[in-house]
């Protein structure tokens, strides 16, 4: 990425500049690296549709013999 300041002579700067100037690539360049790695996913292992499609059954399939449990023991 290239600096919007004023790139300066290793000789005209001062040694806290070249520190801060060190400090500020090395954080641009994390910055960078992190942001890379975060467009692979959020989720490494997804969930495929067939799982989703079992676990939606098996919720409404106990719901469902819950319900007929209930209205047989009351007499309904």
């Amino acid at each position: 990425m290239k600096s919007s300041r004023r790139t300066y002579n290793i000789m005209d700067q001062t040694t806290s500049r070249r520190v801060a100037d060190r400090k500020v690539a090395r954080f641009e360049r994390n910055i960078a690296k992190r942001c890379s790695e975060n467009k692979k996913g959020i989720f490494p292992y997804p969930i495929c549709h067939i799982l989703i499609g079992f676990l939606l059954s098996i919720l409404i399939g106990s719901s469902l013999f819950v319900i007929i449990r209930t209205a047989s023991s009351r007499g309904l």
